[in-house]
Formats: structure tokens, C-alpha cells, sequence
């Protein structure tokens, strides 16, 4: 059969959908580039955003006369049965990650799953519904997949999951431990280290930056913080503070100085519009991004998940959220213009 995979979302969705490729594959499938060619369409969806969700729906709307089976988070938390009856579902979170046959997107890039799930239970994330609470895989069988990916050609490793950061806390170990082992492992390759909570960081900062000084290390870090007001970050049941996100920081450009380490990148995310953001807290986010620059700002406006704890709060008017999001760009676009193309690019 003839089969065309379409992928919503992060980076362990890719990485999910290269799997089940594989997977097919292997089963004597074929694998095709789009939805002409197919017999079948597989929606590897995504969960995280109100806009996601309605392009997937649109999506599913345009091909509903296929065959057409849906996979990720998105069956998790809404049931596309009432309005797709003809859908099936199928599992594409809960199956083994690594050493399993693959079809990659791209031979020089591989993406490996380090874990799965979280610890925490952010008021505004459907994803934890979804993926559940944190398994890490052991490093020896992360290594092999590493090993694996080096001899077939890739020269750029995406360390990935739902939370880096709390990476081995289950099984004994952390993420500094597992950097030090692959960095172990010759070869010309060099690794990213996907996003991780910064609460996390109370336990990891030390051991963390030293590890990243191997020069298999991309200097680059992800560290959602969401919001600038400690009463929202309290309200959204994120457990870290302003104060620990500004200090870290500070470490971290002590550390990897732009004028030695050119591809050194702070990337944060922002949520716009939560509901009980004033307007005093957005500033003290504007503020926050005034003061650290990140060179990576990703703004998302709020928007209301199903299950989610937010969900049940009293929304903000769009044309707040709209407002308040159009200044925060505007004071991205203002110093972003100084930032290096290929740290924007990376």
C-alpha cells in the first residue's frame, strides 16, 4: 500500500512519524510525498494550539473522502470520531522510540527521543495529557540510537522530548550524564539540546553548563519561560521563578560569551493573553524580554485547551491578546534586527 504521512508539531512528533514510516516500511509499504500518490493518509497530529488543531481539522475536512488514519496528541484530547465518523485512530505516542527501523527526513539530521512525558501539570497543556508522566530511556539504549545515526550519515543530533531537563530523574541519572557519555563518542557531529523547564535547573545548572563545554555541544539553550509575572507563572502552576530564568541566563552568556562561542542562543517562549494576566503582569513580561534579549522569542497568544485546568477560567477578549502580542513582537523585531542570520536560522 502507498502511504503518505503528514506531521503536525514538535520535534518528537517527526521523530514518531519517521518511526512509524520505518515501521511501514518494513512491513513492505510504500512511502510516498503526498496525497495524490497515497492509498492512505496517516495524521501525526499535534495538541499544543488552537491554530494546530484547526488547520488538522481542515486538514481531515479536505481528505475526509480517503482513507485516512490519525496518530498524536490530538486523539488524546478531543474525539474527531463525531465529526469524522469514517477516521480511525492509532497509536503513534505509546510504542517503542529507539534502535527501530527509520525513514528519515533528512540524512545529515537526526532527531532522538530521550524521554517521554513530564512532572509537572501546567494549568495551560494539553501535551501531558497526551504523552503522560515521564519515562526516561536508559543511555545505553540512547547511545546505540546515536552510534546508529552517526553511521548513517548525520552530522547534527536533536536531543528531544517533552522536557529535557528532567531527563533520567526517574531512572538515576540526569541530562549533564547522558551529554557526557555521547559526547564521549567520536565522530564529527554536534549536538542540540532541545527545550527543558527551567525549574529543573535547581538540580542540573552546574553540572549542565559544564557538560555543554564539549565542543560537540551546540551552545544553545531552550528555556520556556512563559511569562514575566511571578503571580501568572503561579496561576499557569509553573514551578520556577523570574529570578531563576534571569540567573541562569546570566550564567549561561557568562559561560559561552557571543565573541567566542558564535552560535551561543537563548530561545524562550512566551504565552500572550492567559487569563489572569493583567495588564501590569504583561509588562513585567516586556520588561523581562527587555532585559534578557533572547535570541529566540517564540510568542504564542493564549488560547484554551479542552481537559486543560485554563480552560475553565474567564478568557481575556481577543483583541487584548492581539494587542498584547503585537507589542511583544514589536519589541522582539526591535533588537532582533542585530542577531545574527544564522542563529535566527538555526
Amino acid at each position: 500500500m502507498k502511504i503518505f504521512i503528514k506531521t503536525y508539531g514538535c520535534q518528537a512528533n517527526i521523530s514518531d512519524s519517521e518511526i512509524l514510516a520505518g515501521k511501514l516500511k518494513s512491513q513492505g509499504h510504500e512511502i510516498v510525498s503526498s496525497e495524490k500518490q497515497a492509498d492512505k493518509i496517516i495524521v501525526n497530529s499535534c495538541s499544543v494550539k488552537n491554530k494546530t488543531q484547526s488547520k488538522i481539522l481542515h486538514y481531515l475536512k479536505k481528505n475526509q473522502n480517503k482513507k485516512i488514519e490519525v496518530g498524536g496528541c490530538l486523539i488524546k484530547t478531543i474525539d474527531l470520531t463525531k465529526q469524522f465518523p469514517n477516521i480511525k485512530t492509532l497509536d503513534t505516542i505509546n510504542v517503542n522510540k529507539l534502535n527501530q527501523p527509520l525513514v528519515k527526513s533528512h540524512k545529515e539530521l537526526a532527531i532522538i527521543q530521550i524521554s517521554q512525558g513530564c512532572l509537572n501539570a501546567c494549568t495551560f497543556c494539553a501535551t501531558k495529557l497526551a504523552r503522560g508522566v515521564l519515562k526516561s530511556y536508559r543511555i545505553g539504549d540512547i547511545k546505540r540510537e546515536f552510534q546508529r545515526a552517526l553511521e548513517q550519515g548525520a552530522k547534527k543530533i536533536y536531543l528531544t522530548s517533552q522536557d529535557n531537563g528532567c531527563y533520567g530523574f526517574d531512572i538515576k541519572t540526569n541530562l549533564p550524564e547522558l551529554i557526557k557519555e555521547l559526547t564521549s563518542i567520536e565522530g564529527n557531529y554536534k549536538i542540540r539540546i532541545g527545550m527543558m523547564n527551567p525549574w529543573h535547573l535547581r538540580k542540573i545548572k552546574n553540572e549542565l553548563i559544564e557538560s555543554m563545554k564539549s565542543d560537540k555541544i551546540q551552545k544553545f539553550i531552550h528555556l520556556p519561560v512563559q511569562s514575566g509575572s511571578e503571580k501568572v507563572l503561579k496561576d499557569m502552576k509553573r514551578i520556577h521563578t523570574v529570578k531563576e530564568f534571569k540567573e541562569f541566563s546570566d550564567l549561561f552568556r557568562k559561560s559561552f560569551p557571543r565573541d567566542k562561542y558564535k552560535d551561543s542562543t537563548i530561545a524562550t517562549d512566551i504565552i500572550v493573553g492567559y487569563p489572569t494576566e493583567t495588564q501590569e503582569d504583561f509588562q513585567e513580561t516586556l520588561n523581562l524580554i527587555k532585559e534578557v534579549k533572547p535570541e529566540v522569542l517564540n510568542v504564542s497568544a493564549f488560547s484554551s485547551r479542552p481537559k486543560t485546568k485554563s480552560s475553565k477560567l474567564k478568557q481575556l477578549s481577543s483583541e487584548i491578546i492581539k494587542e498584547r502580542t503585537k507589542k511583544i513582537n514589536e519589541l522582539y523585531n526591535s533588537y532582533r534586527k542585530a542577531i545574527p542570520l544564522r542563529i535566527l536560522t538555526q
